[in-house]
């Protein structure tokens, strides 16, 4: 049975990702969304892989990827990546940098959260592989975006 501390944290976590998109402006949004939303796509085509392969465990049951692995993509994934764009796009040096800080810091300090309030655990990846998993897409990222300026601006 689903906790409600997963509901909560669930809810807590989407909801004050997009109330954040307030604060990003109608014009970044416009700019950033298409290249997000297909990378936050990509992401849940990773989480049915990863799911498949059993790279991290939940504590609930039933087993839902709705509630579960793509709470983080509708949730977080998709407003963060409009967020970092905004803040660093054009400068792929600061892109680079700042994406592996946060994707470092998520993994040093939120997947051992997580854990701890039993969420979900990391089963056959280490910390250093799951990095390695969520950082890569930080690349793709950059390239849907440039390519999709390259072609609205020319």
């Amino acid at each position: 049975m689903t906790s409600r501390q997963h509901i909560l944290f669930n809810l807590t976590m989407t909801t004050i990702s997009w109330l954040s998109l307030i604060f990003l402006g109608k014009r970044n949004i416009k700019r950033y969304f298409i290249a997000s939303t297909l990378i936050g796509i990509f992401e849940m085509i990773n989480h049915l892989y990863g799911h498949q392969h059993k790279w991290w465990k939940f504590y609930d049951k039933p087993k839902s990827l709705i509630r579960n692995e793509f709470s983080f993509d509708y949730g977080p994934y998709i407003p963060m990546s409009m967020w970092i764009l905004k803040f660093s796009y054009g400068n792929f040096k600061k892109f680079a940098i700042l994406n592996a800080f946060l994707d470092g810091l998520f993994v040093i300090l939120f997947v051992p959260f997580l854990k701890k309030i039993k969420i979900v655990r990391l089963h056959r990846l280490n910390y250093f592989q799951f990095f390695i998993y969520i950082h890569y897409k930080a690349y793709i990222l950059y390239g849907i975006q440039y390519l999709f300026e390259k072609v609205r601006y020319s």
